[in-house]
């Protein structure tokens, strides 16, 4: 299974990006994609899940409300639609895929990973 995540670039604070994250590649089901981001010496954290199964959506504290998850179950494709984006969103960001139901804010928890994309966001 491959992921492949495009849509960063840059923006001025309070504009918008949309990211997207296709998987492709042998028999797969979604059970759970989501968006991650690593700024420069920091961790990887947790931005935005999707649960396929019953559209539920996760969010970390920091997107709230200028953040949206959506997936296109048709396409197996997962979507980060970002306003109101600030200076400290800026990082690389990650999709990811797991077949199975697991904790969806872990990093540790997801078997497939996209190549990132990078979101720079000017004061």
């Amino acid at each position: 299974v491959q992921l492949q995540a495009s849509g960063g670039g840059l923006v001025q604070a309070g504009g918008s990006l949309r990211l997207s994250c296709a998987a492709s590649g042998g028999i797969f089901s979604p059970y759970v994609m989501a968006w991650f981001r690593q700024a420069p010496g920091k961790e990887r954290q947790f931005v935005a899940a999707k649960n396929w199964p019953v559209d539920y959506t996760y969010y970390a504290d920091s997107v709230k409300g200028r953040f949206t998850i959506s997936n296109d179950k048709t396409k197996n494709t997962v979507y980060l639609q970002m306003d109101n984006l600030k200076p400290e969103d800026t990082a690389v960001y990650y999709c990811a895929a797991s077949s199975f139901r697991i904790p969806v804010r872990s990093n540790n928890a997801y078997r497939y990973w996209g190549q990132g994309t990078q979101v720079t966001v000017s004061s």
